[in-house]
């Protein structure tokens, strides 16, 4: 009899590039299931089928059940998933990479282990961020007072474009509903786009934890590669959403994001640049390359896998 479990598992060339996706779906209050190589949300209203093969990042909110099945198909497609707090603005866990190669995961940590690598890119994240700032010779004082200064700026201007007013940050950790309407927007793009990043980082096979910027998290990375977009994504999105009224602003603040995601093809963007802070050299025809586990030898030499090399030179 065949089943679900027993369907091959897809090859990276039939898998949809992270930068095509949806960049997420959120869902909550809904048992989400699998139907062939889809999954379906069933709530109050009905069934809705979603291809798991388009999902960047899937944020299951409360009240959500998923099957072993759904999560199965899932993770063959490569979907990220993040099991998030009410609105999506709390991160509890997430899943598994896309990628089956080594490669990035070791350019990143080779580029994090190195005490003047990991400043350079560091200092090139915020040339990413600031276009137009000398980051040479920056010292990590130097690249906070940056920062500082720019998103000051950034909710400055932003609360001029779009008539929000806007006295400071203020982030309550324990308390969403504490925070006025624009910081309540800013907490959830904030939130969404941690998740974003989340999936496309371990999608990637990279470490979440082996931050340039940020460090001492599991997710360090994560928020790295978040913050790069944060004043030309996230806080305008959270200031449109504001602008609208102080009612179901983290819902509007997701919509917006949304858009704002697809119109600015960021997730093609984040992965790009990923693999250029990490000076990583994409193989030539990656999608035809075949899944491929070696052993490491002596001299850098690598082995294939699979093998008893007891009786015979590796040389």
């Amino acid at each position: 009899m065949t089943t679900v479990g027993s369907r091959r598992e897809s090859t990276p060339r039939e898998l949809t590039r992270v930068g095509d996706r949806i960049s997420f779906v959120y869902l909550e209050r809904c048992t989400v299931h699998r139907d062939d190589n889809a999954i379906t949300a069933t709530d109050v209203d009905g069934v809705t089928h979603i291809p798991s093969a388009t999902i960047g990042t899937l944020l299951l909110g409360p009240g959500t059940r998923i099957t072993h099945q759904a999560m199965s198909v899932l993770g063959e497609c490569g979907a990220g998933v993040a099991w998030v707090g009410e609105q999506g603005v709390r991160f509890y866990a997430g899943g598994r990479a896309l990628t089956r190669s080594s490669g990035l995961a070791e350019a990143h940590a080779t580029a994090w282990a190195n005490r003047r690598t990991r400043l350079e890119v560091a200092r090139a994240m915020y040339r990413l961020r600031f276009p137009g700032e000398d980051t040479a010779g920056c010292t990590r004082q130097d690249l906070l007072g940056m920062e500082g200064r720019r998103l000051k700026d950034c909710y400055r201007l932003e609360s001029a474009r779009t008539g929000v007013p806007w006295r400071r940050r203020d982030y309550h950790r324990g308390d969403f509903s504490a925070g006025d309407a624009p910081n309540q927007a800013v907490t959830a793009a904030a939130q969404c786009m941690y998740g974003i990043t989340h999936a496309v980082v371990t999608a990637l096979g990279c470490s979440p934890a082996l931050g340039f910027v940020h460090s001492g998290h599991e997710r360090s990375f994560v928020l790295d590669v978040a913050d790069l977009y944060k004043t030309d994504v996230a806080i305008p999105a959270a200031f449109d959403a504001a602008a609208e009224g102080e009612q179901d602003v983290a819902t509007r603040t997701r919509r917006a994001l949304r858009d704002r995601i697809k119109d600015t093809g960021l997730l093609d963007r984040c992965v790009r640049d990923i693999k250029q802070l990490l000076s990583y050299e994409e193989p030539r025809d990656p999608a035809t390359a075949p899944d491929r586990m070696t052993l490491q030898s002596d001299g850098d030499t690598f082995v294939e896998g699979g093998r008893n090399y007891g009786d015979e030179p590796i040389w």
